[in-house]
């Protein structure tokens, strides 16, 4: 356990020295450039805006990290289902899966202008949006996953008599895990992007924030609000990281047992 914390330490110690550098650099170039704060802040103006801010700011970002989590958790589940349903069901693929490219071209200030006029200036517009974001990736991946397969122990299983569902669910998704979360977390820094595209019409959000911010000439706030986004993706992506190594820690211990 000691080494493992060790060795982790030893993995983060880099990026954190690069970044910390970088701010003193930062800090120091502001200062002696004599830089306008309307035009770059210095870390320092960001620490002190943050804290100004902070109940109005914590307010913005749980209205963002709200409908990001709940389009990604909606997203990606209809993403793992289409994936199933297109995989088991080739004349669907076939039909469907041109189509399911062509959404991926229409540019994401369009659908959320369309989603408004349709729906309405509610939340359900950017619950679409962030849908319709998150799904893709983690429908090609699943596709992909799925038919990645060993094709002798697709044989072997057929050869005893296994149904399409029985390879689907005993062979074919569990060997698909990794693909799933290499689509979640693509999708996972999708989300939180689109989501704060699609607050600009919005009356709450770090995207409507930013915006105000950003009107007001206030540029210490915008970065605020740009730090803040990064959080929350670091965030998401962490969580699905670890996820994915409990399931990998499970699945292996579950062929141990399986094996004894």
């Amino acid at each position: 356990m000691g080494n493992r914390r060790w060795f982790s330490l030893r993995k983060a110690g880099p990026p954190v020295v690069v970044l910390a550098s970088l701010i003193v650099i930062w800090q120091a170039a502001v200062r002696l450039m004599g830089v306008e704060e309307y035009i770059l802040p210095s870390p320092l103006d960001i620490a002190r805006e943050f804290v100004s801010v902070a109940p109005r700011l914590f307010e913005h970002a749980s209205a963002t990290l709200g409908i990001t989590l709940l389009g990604f958790a909606a997203g990606s589940a209809a993403g793992l289902l289409l994936a199933a349903l297109l995989h088991l069901v080739p004349w669907v693929k076939a039909g469907f899966y041109p189509l399911l490219v062509l959404t991926q071209n229409v540019p994401v200030f369009v659908l959320i202008n369309l989603f408004v006029i349709w729906f309405g200036f509610g939340m359900l517009p950017r619950l679409l949006l962030l849908m319709l974001v998150c799904f893709f990736p983690v429908a090609v991946a699943m596709l992909t996953g799925l038919t990645q397969a060993d094709p002798k122990l697709v044989n072997y299983m057929k050869m005893i008599g296994a149904t399409k569902g029985q390879l689907f669910w005993r062979l074919e998704l569990p060997g698909s895990i990794s693909y799933l979360f290499s689509g979640l977390k693509i999708a996972a820094s999708y989300s939180v992007i689109s989501a704060i595209y699609a607050e600009s019409t919005a009356d709450k959000g770090l995207g409507k924030f930013i915006q105000l911010a950003s009107n007001g000439w206030q540029t210490s706030r915008v970065f605020v609000g740009i730090v803040t986004i990064i959080a929350i993706s670091l965030l998401l992506f962490g969580l699905i990281t670890a996820a994915e190594r409990m399931m990998i820690r499970w699945r292996v211990r579950s062929e141990e047992e399986a094996g004894r």
